[in-house]
């Protein structure tokens, strides 16, 4: 029997895990900046409206920020390639989420705020943004196929998940144990950042860039970008903004930190915050239905059904008080409807370049990756905001005994009522999100164009 031949577009395992691990170590890490509020409340003492400031107001450089991260990786050419290099901030995000949680309860309020308000922004304003910038840029150059793409994305988005869950089940009882004091907060991201930081950077070790997607011109020579193609793309693309109030909504949810609070102060037993993260896992497996739907229908039509389900395992919370068996239902539900936004965002973003392209610009993968970037940060930063303020207009005071009936109503509608008119919100943008039905002309258009400009070049090698 003749040896079976290798299928050009599939991934492999090894391969697979690497692309997806830096991932796992960035959804960590996002994650764990969740306890941010929680940890400047209860262990520094500092006032939750404070606390929501600083994390707004660090968002002021990110507008900024992100342009300029989408530019700088859209005109890299390195010997590691474009989207490769910025792999190594990860290095950065743990380091500074280490330095976060390791701030001083003797220090005065003014330094507690000036340090956490620094080291907040070097992680989002900085090191995420070239990372979200990136990861896009370096995806088309890594693999050369839609199958390998919907493959990572669904498939491979497994991996990543499992590894955040895994997380959100270990984080709590190692926060139950450890941290009960500021030393202990500082030990206990240690303990997740050095592993999480060497598992990170497998993707920039073991992936290479060996796929050239560049536009060229009419003479076959790349077209060079200029800071005149980010105007372009972010006023003539609107589908861009779609999935960027995709990407606020699903951070301002994931962010705002309200679990913790909720299972404090309502179910009354932070250690079941980790077995309602388990049993979000059930959904994962729904992933394996995913290449099949798309091909029937499309990425955004799943997302749309997505949002409506998430929505109502969010309405069932607002019943469950400390009830598990509603919890655990609700969980399945908001777990079940987020896993195909969670997985497959990558893939509208690559429609949109597609869309770039077919309208005679530049695909600016990165300048498309920070548009979503920043709505990523704003929506965790302005959940994370808007909790401490409310959090301090319901009276929230950090005592079980003390805390009034008015906060754990406000907990209790964080917890439920607020996500689950978001993700209706989210559901009826989607309604306006054309590029599904498009695409098939979109790329027959673009391999065309780019065909005919490869047979031109080479006939004038030729002549």
């Amino acid at each position: 029997m003749g040896k079976r031949e290798k299928n050009p577009k599939a991934v492999g395992a090894g391969r697979m895990l690497a692309w997806q691990s830096r991932a796992i170590s960035q959804g960590c890490a996002l994650m764990a900046i969740g306890f941010l509020s929680v940890y400047c409340t209860d262990t520094l003492k500092m006032n939750p409206a404070l606390v929501g400031t600083l994390l707004v107001v660090s968002k002021l450089l990110d507008g900024f920020t992100d342009i300029i991260a989408g530019y700088l990786v859209d005109k890299t050419n390195t010997k590691w390639g474009r989207g490769r290099p910025y792999e190594l901030c990860i290095v950065g995000v743990w380091f500074c989420t280490w330095l976060m949680f390791s701030c001083s309860p003797q220090w005065s309020t003014v330094v507690k705020s000036a340090w956490i308000l620094c080291m907040y922004a070097l992680v989002n304003s900085i090191f995420y943004t070239f990372l979200n910038a990136n990861n896009t840029v370096y995806m088309v150059r890594a693999f050369r196929y839609e199958e390998q793409f919907v493959t990572i994305n669904s498939y491979g988005s497994i991996i990543s998940m499992l590894g955040t869950v895994a997380f959100n089940i270990a984080f709590p009882i190692c926060m139950s144990r450890f941290a009960t004091s500021a030393s202990g907060w500082s030990m206990l991201i240690a303990m997740f950042a050095i592993p999480l930081t060497i598992i990170g950077l497998m993707r920039f070790f073991f992936v290479k860039e060996t796929v050239d997607v560049d536009v060229v011109d009419e003479n076959g020579e790349k077209e060079k970008v200029n800071f005149r193609d980010v105007k372009k793309v972010l006023t003539r693309n609107p589908y861009i903004y779609i999935v960027a109030l995709i990407m606020f909504v699903s951070n301002f949810v994931m962010n705002m930190g309200v679990n913790v609070y909720y299972f404090t102060y309502v179910a009354r037993d932070v250690s079941k915050m980790g077995i309602i993260s388990a049993i979000q896992m059930i959904g994962i497996p729904t992933v394996i239905i995913f290449p099949a739907v798309i091909k029937r229908f499309s990425t955004a039509k799943l997302m749309f059904v997505g949002c409506f389900v998430s929505a109502l395992g969010y309405i069932i919370n607002f019943f469950a008080g400390g009830n598990m068996v509603l919890l655990g239902i609700a969980a399945v539900c908001y777990g079940v409807g987020s896993v195909p936004i969670s997985m497959l965002i990558n893939l509208l973003i690559i429609e949109c370049a597609s869309f770039n392209e077919w309208k005679g610009m530049q695909r600016m993968e990165g300048t498309l990756g920070c548009v979503t970037g920043f709505a990523t940060k704003i929506g965790s930063s302005i959940g994370a905001g808007v909790l401490g303020v409310l959090l301090s207009v319901s009276g929230y005071v950090g005592d079980m005994s003390l805390i009034p009936d008015s906060a754990i109503m406000m907990i209790r509608s964080l917890f439920s009522i607020v996500p689950a008119v978001l993700w209706v919100a989210v559901a009826i943008s989607l309604l306006l999100y054309k590029l599904d039905k498009l695409m098939p002309q979109i790329k027959t258009d673009n391999e065309e164009r780019r065909k005919t400009i490869a047979e031109k070049a080479a006939g004038q090698q030729e002549g």
